[in-house]
């Protein structure tokens, strides 16, 4: 298990995601592969999916967002958080992923267990996502839906704008604590590697001086980590036997 820290700035969530995931997928030698809440604008991008053999599967619980996706991605409308996938899925998929998707899942236990179900013995999931307890995201989680609309529009650069506010719930949001590395464990994963990052960018746009704060205490943190303190994490995980 490699358990790691570093800054916000080396997060691999956003723009640097399809080259990771692709990394990941060769690494591990996966063919059939599921994104969660992909919806129809997956990471992979069609003709990555076509030129490397893959079977890609992109998810939503919207039907809707999911009839936009290009053909050459198989669809799957399911809620992971919800019922326990249909027996036809079950070790469907040698690698599930996903990219700021789990700070919105209600249930993060059901939402790992039905992962498992999914996956074959061996496959691997791996999740780049939003964490508790960087102040951001407290206020996210403890605002009422409304006010944490509004802070999101106050401090979310215009250029971010594309990016859809969802209601946040961090159930199993956190970074590599004992606590969460036990909880993956006991769900019959092995926990590969697990990075959590410090610090966050949503004050550059409005208060840069409380920027400069924020980042020289990300840096300080990852010298010095906590990881309850991370504001955003990634985990590998792979399915025991």
């Amino acid at each position: 298990m490699n358990v790691e820290f570093a800054t916000c700035d080396q997060f691999e969530g956003w723009e640097r995601a399809p080259d990771a995931a692709a990394a990941l997928i060769g690494r591990f030698g996966a063919r059939d592969i599921l994104e969660i809440g992909s919806g129809a604008s997956p990471t992979l991008s069609p003709r990555f999916v076509r030129t490397c053999g893959l079977n890609y599967t992109t998810n939503d619980i919207s039907a809707e967002e999911l009839a936009k996706a290009d053909r050459g991605f198989r669809t799957l409308c399911l809620d992971f958080a919800g019922a326990e996938p249909p027996v036809a899925l079950r070790g469907a998929f040698d690698a599930v992923f996903s990219r700021m998707v789990n700070e919105h899942v209600r249930d993060g236990e059901r939402y790992f267990r039905n992962i498992a179900t999914v996956l074959r013995p061996g496959g691997v999931t791996f999740h780049w996502f939003s964490t508790l307890f960087a102040l951001p995201f407290v206020v996210n989680r403890l605002s009422p839906e409304l006010l944490a609309d509004l802070l999101f529009n106050a401090f979310v650069p215009k250029s971010g704008a594309r990016y859809k506010k969802f209601p946040a719930y961090y159930s199993w949001g956190r970074g590599p604590t004992r606590g969460m590395i036990r909880r993956f464990s006991d769900l019959g994963f092995d926990v590969l590697e697990y990075t959590g990052y410090f610090g966050h960018r949503y004050y550059s746009h409005r208060v840069p001086w409380l920027q400069a704060l924020e980042d020289r205490k990300a840096r300080w943190l990852a010298r010095h980590p906590h990881p309850l303190l991370t504001s955003y994490a990634h985990v590998v995980l792979r399915k025991r036997g």
